[in-house]
């Protein structure tokens, strides 16, 4: 199997923390050059300089808050002057949970720019680059709930659902020229989300945080959660040369717990 990315640089979002930070670790021992974003530049710095002793190359951070796009398009720009990315992975904390119906207009422009604003403006401003190099990789780290909505996680699930769509149309435009686009879907994960998830639902039930947590583990055929490097490693091989023919897919890294296919 063709894994090394030496030639290329990963441009990693959310990735301080969680999924994000698990998958940047990965695809840094496969030896891509890893430019880490997040809005937070003390967390990038702890991170790039773990990042650093992993793959021994010259990795990057740039500091973006996406509930503000201009800000990304700020540091893209700048990135951009000297720089390239040929794998982009979209990764970025979920909106906060509750039903569909209660939830404020303004909750789902947040969410919309966070996401899928978002991750237009780096995909249009990276796929030049991709082009000229003959190769580059677009994985948005999703959720299950493109597949089977999760509930009370409206506002969730109605971005990640045009996320997926906006991603298979992407894929359509964007395979001729040896750039996939895939989704990956997390189920539950052990990351900072999944606990919080699980303190609100403990306070609202009155169950112990163990009852909680043990709940979730029982809808999974694996009888457990994730762990976020299990998730970056379906990202990870998505990433390199080996996954070439796979294409506008997605993929539930959730143990199992999805009902439909």
């Amino acid at each position: 199997m063709q894994l090394d990315l030496s030639p290329y640089t990963a441009m990693v979002c959310g990735s301080t923390q969680g999924i994000g930070f698990a998958t940047a670790k990965e695809l840094a021992s496969m030896g891509a050059r890893i430019v880490l974003v997040a809005r937070n530049e003390a967390s990038l710095q702890k991170a790039v300089a773990e990042i650093n002793e992993i793959n021994g190359k010259e990795n990057m951070t740039l500091t973006a808050d996406f509930q503000h796009p201009d800000s990304l398009e700020k540091a893209l720009d700048g990135f951009l002057v000297e720089n390239e990315a040929q794998i982009l992975i979209n990764n970025t904390g979920g909106p906060p949970p509750g039903q569909a119906i209660d939830a404020e207009v303004e909750g789902f422009r947040i969410a919309f720019n966070q996401h899928l604003i978002c991750n237009h403006i780096l995909a249009t401003k990276l796929v030049p680059g991709m082009k000229k190099a003959g190769y580059g990789r677009i994985i948005n780290v999703i959720s299950t709930s493109v597949k089977q909505p999760l509930p009370n996680l409206g506002v969730s699930n109605t971005i990640r659902g045009a996320v997926a769509n906006w991603s298979k149309t992407l894929a359509n435009e964007l395979g001729a020229f040896g750039i996939t686009v895939n989704n990956v879907l997390p189920g539950a994960t052990d990351t900072a989300r999944l606990t919080g998830i699980i303190e609100r639902k403990s306070e609202k039930t009155g169950k112990s945080l163990d009852d909680v947590r043990a709940g979730m583990e029982s809808q999974v055929p694996m009888k457990r959660v994730g762990r976020p490097e299990e998730v970056a490693w379906a990202i990870s091989f998505l990433a390199s040369p080996s996954a070439a023919y796979i294409n506008g897919i997605n993929v539930p890294v959730d143990g199992g717990r999805t009902a439909s296919l």
